[in-house]
């Protein structure tokens, strides 16, 4: 089916254009953009009046479990709650059972995401052979493949000779090595921030020298190599510091944030309630007003959500032995929001770039923008909408997220990829798009 999106605010910094555009769609690619479309007859007109048009979400980290752990979450559910956050593409991490460490696992993933068709799918190829950090992987073949990154995430490299040789191999493809930071031996059995609340609490904590370490260590090693490195989920402001002053050396180096590292610290943890153990853990204030001022003045590229699944068994445990993760597709883009936008840090602008834009520049691949030609990829997005979050609001098939109860302003109501309508609010309709209802 082929649209005219009229009388909406289009906020797309990539192709330069910010204010009241009417989209023209067909056979999934944007054909025309201007101030004032006279909608064809052939065509189904969305009135977004009231709305403002984003270029479809990109998030370079979040696990879909798919395969080995579908009771977790598949790439199908993954997809859903993908849609229904106005994310048009999500780049999957490859720590799976078994790992996602050769093409012909990077080709289940990318089938298994063109099958449930919802969002893109960008599957991530394991930096180590079984993410074991000994022996590196067919990084070229899964390259070949479709992997559009490289990563070890959920077992940090220690090993800092074999991850030089990942960074000097991964030159031949330029593909980015997306690096979790930690140190596995200083973070030793931790299960929060180390800090006041860890002392008050009684738990372990962990110190945020676990992250800074190994970002120190890498970015030395890309300096060396030449390598392009992205940290995921930064937690630290020493790491902002090291990030910011490598970047004007000229080390090939970007960042992400979460958004529950922007707007939680390690306070949340007071009540025990397990969806806010998270790896990195949440930080004190200190640390989270550096996330945003490392954020505002770009030495963090990008918001991701590290969406990570978990049973509700899983979750449901003393603090101790619940696994760390909470999920964050559907939400992510309500909490920056309200962290950032309502808050006037920061324009919506600025917001499309971190969670559109700049992720699929990092990745290489096609999104962040609706100019004519491009992919007919975006999210309606009532700004000043007031919902509340229940469990009829997620479509992962897990629901461990501390968000729960909480109200936000700005929501999703529909969502588009490749011109199709993937996402709608039941409750969405308008006096011109009655033909949209039944989509």
């Amino acid at each position: 089916m082929d649209y005219c999106i009229k009388n909406g605010t289009l906020v797309d910094p990539a192709a330069g254009h910010v204010g009241r555009f009417d989209l023209l769609i067909r056979e999934g690619k944007v054909v025309e953009v201007a101030p004032e479309l006279v909608a064809p007859d052939d065509v189904t007109v969305i009135d977004a009046a009231g709305l403002h048009i984003l270029p479809g979400l990109v998030d370079m980290h979040a696990h879909f479990r798919e395969p080995g752990r579908e009771d977790k979450e598949t790439i199908a559910t993954g997809s859903r709650a993908a849609a229904a956050g106005g994310f048009t593409a999500v780049a999957v991490m490859p720590n799976t059972q078994p790992p996602i460490d050769s093409p012909y696992h990077i080709s289940y993933v990318k089938e298994q995401g063109e099958v449930a068709g919802l969002c893109r799918v960008l599957p991530i190829g394991c930096t180590t052979k079984g993410q074991q950090g000994e022996e590196i992987a067919e990084l070229g073949e899964m390259a070949a493949a479709g992997a559009v990154a490289f990563s070890n995430d959920g077992v940090p490299l220690m090993n800092a000779e074999v991850m030089r040789c990942v960074m000097e191999y991964s030159r031949l493809f330029d593909k980015p090595i997306l690096i979790h930071a930690e140190d596995r031996y200083l973070a030793g059995e931790g299960q929060m921030h180390l800090g006041h609340w860890s002392t008050v609490l009684g738990l372990k904590g962990i110190p945020t020298l676990a992250e800074e370490v190994i970002v120190a260590r890498d970015l030395l090693l890309a300096e060396a190599t030449g390598a392009r490195i992205h940290f995921c989920h930064l937690s630290s402001a020493k790491s902002v510091e090291l990030v910011r002053a490598a970047k004007a050396r000229g080390v090939r180096v970007t960042a992400e944030v979460t958004p529950h590292h922007l707007v939680l610290t390690d306070a949340a943890v007071d009540e025990f309630d397990t969806n806010t153990k998270v790896n990195p853990p949440l930080v004190s204030e200190y640390h989270r007003q550096a996330l945003l001022a490392g954020l505002l003045d770009g030495t963090i590229d990008a918001i991701a959500t590290d969406h990570a699944p978990h049973t509700r068994e899983e979750k449901h445990r003393e603090y101790d032995l619940a696994p760390f993760g909470q999920i964050g597709l559907e939400t992510a883009l309500a909490l920056v929001l309200a962290e950032l936008y309502h808050q006037k840090r920061a324009p919506l602008a600025r917001i499309v770039e971190w969670m559109s834009v700049n992720p699929a520049r990092i990745l290489g691949q096609s999104g962040g923008d609706l100019a004519v030609g491009s992919p007919a990829d975006l999210a309606l997005v009532d700004l000043e909408r007031k919902w509340q979050l229940t469990t009829a609001d997620i479509y992962s098939k897990s629901k461990n997220t501390p968000f729960l109860g909480r109200e936000f302003t700005g929501r999703v109501v529909m969502t588009l990829f490749g011109g199709q309508i993937t996402h709608k609010l039941p409750d969405f309709s308008r006096p011109e798009d009655q033909r949209v209802k039944g989509a």
